[in-house]
């Protein structure tokens, strides 16, 4: 037997203390790792952006229109491989209005080789290549609202009012984490043809992909030189900066909670730390009584470490064991169905897993240091005469 078996076996001399403190560290640890998982979500959609993308834009906003023609002028650039419209639909579902996915309409001849991430059946892609009112969806997006190959379904317009009916011609996967799995995907030439005059040939931005990421700024600045002299300018930037610049509005909000996350962590170790006082004060009798049969001032210290770095890390282990049914698999997928736009991929990643033990056992041992350190430096005299 050894000092680490000794505080080991010493854990639950008060057992109700010891599984409360392990306990309000699981639940701050899983509060930690729900936090930490919404950061490192929110940024997945820049971390993960395909960098030989180029997003073209109305210079002015987002929400202003380009001519359809510019696509082609863009086709053109040295070093544009493909070059597609999109258009911004906002369709809902008919039943579940409250359930928010993205609707958006793409042009069929480069869509796939723009976005060639996704994963389609080969009979899918032709099927949704040769229907006009085709559509692929997500696979996340399909599976919440059921929807299978050869189902007709019928969203309500917000930005295009009406009724407007589609065929399920495929359910896409990808192969990266650049575009998430609930998107609503139709032909421009639908939409086009089904609009008022007034909104005919104009998409809502153009997306190219390129030879070479390295050269996406050189391709950019090409790009917004062309149409510079014209009534209406562009802004191109890569889709990883587009994205960066979108979570630039958020940065305030993220920072927010990663001050909070830090301040629960402040407030487990001052839990642990009382904890740990406690204890130390009800056995000042026995540490004296360990001081005259020979164990050394190190040995207490060692032994108040082991015991509080241990509570640490048995809460720290069960809040992170809690955290994959309740975070990822609970909150997770509602976020991922309900806020895609967002939270395209809600998962703990394997550096939030390894914070949240670390902070379990580091916690434990940052709320000792002070009790440990008081009691090496008992006098065996006094340590005897003190009942508690």
């Amino acid at each position: 037997m050894n000092i680490a078996t000794l505080a080991a076996r010493n854990v639950l001399r008060n057992k109700f203390r010891t599984i409360a403190t392990a306990l309000g560290v699981g639940i701050a640890i899983l509060t930690f790792v729900l936090l930490r998982t919404v950061v490192s979500a929110w940024s997945d959609a820049a971390e993960y952006a395909a960098q030989d993308r180029v997003a073209t834009r109305h210079k002015v906003s987002f929400i202003m229109s380009l001519p359809r023609r510019y696509v082609n002028d863009i086709q053109q650039v040295s070093g544009v491989q493909h070059a597609m419209a999109a258009s911004w639909f906002g369709g809902k579902h008919p039943v579940h209005e409250k359930d928010f996915f993205a609707t958006l309409a793409v042009d069929k001849d480069n869509f796939f080789q723009v976005y060639n991430e996704l994963e389609v059946p080969d009979e899918q892609r032709a099927s949704w290549l040769g229907n006009r009112r085709g559509a692929i969806v997500g696979r996340v997006i399909a599976k919440k609202f059921g929807w299978k190959v050869g189902d007709r379904v019928k969203l309500a317009g917000t930005i295009y009012p009406g009724d407007w009916e589609f065929d399920i011609s495929g359910i896409y996967d990808s192969k990266r984490r650049s575009i998430d799995l609930a998107t609503f995907f139709f032909h421009w030439d639908y939409l086009n043809e089904s609009v008022e005059a007034r909104s005919k040939d104009q998409v809502g931005w153009v997306v190219s992909r390129i030879d070479s990421s390295a050269r996406s700024a050189e391709i950019s600045k090409t790009i917004d030189g062309i149409f510079e002299e014209r009534d209406i300018q562009t802004l191109s930037m890569s889709e990883k900066a587009l994205n960066n610049s979108f979570l630039g509005m958020f940065s305030a909000m993220l920072k927010a909670m990663d001050f909070i996350s830090v301040v629960i962590l402040a407030i487990v170790l001052m839990i642990l730390g009382n904890t740990v006082a406690m204890g130390v004060r009800e056995r000042t009798h026995e540490y004296g009584v360990l001081r005259a049969i020979g164990f050394l001032p190190r040995h207490l210290a060692t032994f108040i470490l082991t015991e509080a770095a241990l509570i640490g890390a048995v809460g720290g282990g069960f809040g992170l064991l809690i955290s994959y049914p309740i975070v990822e698999k609970g909150i997770g997928r509602f976020l991922e169905e309900n806020m895609q736009g967002m939270f395209p991929y809600f998962r703990i990643s394997a550096s939030t897993a390894v914070a949240a033990l670390a902070c379990g056992l580091v916690l434990g041992l940052l709320a000792a240091i002070v009790p440990a350190y008081n009691a090496s430096k008992l006098g065996v005299v006094d340590a005897l005469r003190r009942v508690g």
